[in-house]
């Protein structure tokens, strides 16, 4: 009896060092998600910038449309051109970045052009974007040619590749 009576006592005086060791994985594990989920919130960060399209925003300018419905629509463009009559332009692009402490990367450039006759009324709307590497028109779904257009988007779309 005085061995079944040691053994008994030695076991009972283990279950509170094993309770404090289970408590203790479990508060490190605790941490470490804590920790982990602190990482994660470094990760994939998504960047806007430039103009921001409302939902909609382009299927409420129809052709002949005047230039104060669409600045009322679409807001001041980020800059204005004169080719055959006055074009705004809404430039956008997005980027996001793996890791907080790395670069970012562009996923999205976008120029939102809308043309104006000499009357000052929509006579064209396009949704320019890269596609295959080559500027795009997401609405006419074509490539513009070269001409005056091309002279002013192609710097457009340069200069948004290096921010």
């Amino acid at each position: 009896m005085t061995e079944t009576s040691s053994l008994t006592r030695a076991r009972s005086q283990r279950r509170p060092a094993t309770r404090w060791h289970a408590a203790g994985t479990a508060v490190a594990i605790a941490l470490m998600c804590a920790t982990l989920g602190g990482c994660l919130s470094l990760t994939g960060e998504q960047f806007q910038r430039g103009y921001i399209l409302p939902p909609g925003a382009l299927e409420q300018i129809p052709i002949g449309a005047s230039q104060d419905q669409v600045l009322i629509v679409m807001g001041t463009p980020s800059t204005v051109a004169t080719l055959d009559g006055e074009v705004f332009y809404y430039i956008s692009q997005r980027a996001e970045r793996p890791l907080a402490f790395m670069e970012d990367r562009i996923t999205d450039q976008r120029v939102i052009a809308i043309y104006f006759d000499k009357n000052r009324q929509v006579r064209r709307l396009a949704n320019y974007g890269l596609k295959d590497g080559k500027i795009f028109d997401f609405i006419s779904r074509t490539t513009p040619t070269s001409g005056q257009e091309m002279s002013y988007l192609t710097p457009l779309f340069k200069l948004m590749s290096f921010n």
